[in-house]
């Protein structure tokens, strides 16, 4: 068992020890299910009475939160969230093993170019002139198909599909299942309005650096051009992003969501789950988009929205208050008519 001391962890995220000086810690979780020998987190009031209840044997605890460690440690930190981040890597397990070089059930293309210490593992297919960079890892039944290039560092998950001439940047996770350059969803009716024309999809997706897919996460290709992913984007497990959208950079798009078609979506903003965008709409940088919205407009930089249609939050939350209050002023005005 993997036991670090809470001078170390202090010194590993930079904080402030109150209280035993000499507990060692096995392991993390949350402030209600710790046992001793536990790390737990507190970030923010509404936890604090739990901390009495808690059996943990120490807590990463905001610096401008006031607790008593009593008998226990706490770890006084700018933020417990990113403190936190930071010591989920001291215990984290090893990843899955994955040995350099081509799996022998791997089909890879003859003209495919694989860079230094790349694992293909079993069951994957490279097509034509595909490129894998440095220190890439493919796991099992991987499919990347012609021409399509994997940055340095990247790492996909198992069933994983990456369609033709898609490029995917450098220390990008693709989690299983997720499929990249699925054809767009482009479809008209016929002159005689009998039937759907295809609209050929001859685009690409563009992935940059440090971008992470979810599980079973859909980016179509662009009609024509490309369907772009900025530095640093992190999308969710189940979310669907159209053919030529173009998604900024440090981006935050929570599961279940649905990007339409040729949307833009500006660097830093938030989208959290299940909304659903139309088609065309532009959402600026740093804007938040609050769960379970249906964006049919334009969203302005800064600004954060919700509902149904989404509109400013505070806006959004007078109507729900109004409709609250609806039942007891029919009430009224029924029996102002008897």
């Amino acid at each position: 068992m993997n036991q670090i001391s809470v001078q170390e962890i202090a010194q590993h995220v930079s904080g402030k020890l109150d209280g035993k000086q000499d507990v060692l810690i096995t392991g993390l979780e949350q402030v209600k299910q710790a046992k001793p020998g536990q790390l737990t987190f507190i970030g923010s009031q509404k936890y604090l009475n739990l901390w009495q209840q808690s059996q943990a044997s120490a807590a990463l605890i905001n610096q401008d939160l006031e607790l008593d460690p009593g008998e226990r440690t706490l770890i006084r930190v700018a933020s417990a969230d990113l403190a936190l981040a930071q010591v989920l890597e001291l215990f984290a397990p090893a990843p899955p093993q994955s040995a350099s070089g081509v799996h022998e059930t791997a089909a890879v293309h003859a003209t495919a170019v694989l860079g230094k210490n790349v694992s293909i593992g079993p069951g994957c297919y490279l097509g034509p002139r595909v490129e894998i960079g440095d220190d890439s890892i493919l796991h099992a039944n991987v499919t990347i198909m012609d021409e399509t290039t994997v940055g340095r560092r990247s790492v996909i998950w198992p069933g994983v599909v990456v369609r033709e001439r898609c490029r995917i940047g450098d220390d990008c996770i693709l989690y299983q299942n997720a499929a990249i350059g699925s054809d767009g969803f482009g479809y008209r009716p016929s002159a005689d309005r009998k039937k759907l024309v295809k609209i050929p999809q001859i685009g690409d997706v563009v992935i940059g650096d440090g971008v992470e897919v979810g599980a079973n996460s859909c980016i179509d290709r662009g009609k024509f051009s490309s369907t772009t992913i900025g530095d640093g984007t992190k999308i969710d497990n189940l979310v669907q992003i159209g053919h030529n959208c173009c998604i900024g950079q440090f981006c935050i798009i929570v599961a279940a969501t649905a990007v339409g078609g040729s949307v833009t979506i500006g660097d830093y903003a938030t989208v959290a789950g299940e909304v659903a965008i139309s088609d065309h709409v532009s959402v600026g940088s740093h804007a938040i988009i609050g769960g379970g919205s249906i964006v049919i407009g334009d969203v302005d930089s800064h600004q954060f929205v919700s509902g149904y249609p989404a509109a400013p939050h505070k806006e959004t939350l007078q109507q729900w208050a109004s409709i609250k209050k609806l039942p007891a002023i029919l009430k009224k005005i029924s029996r102002s008519q008897d």
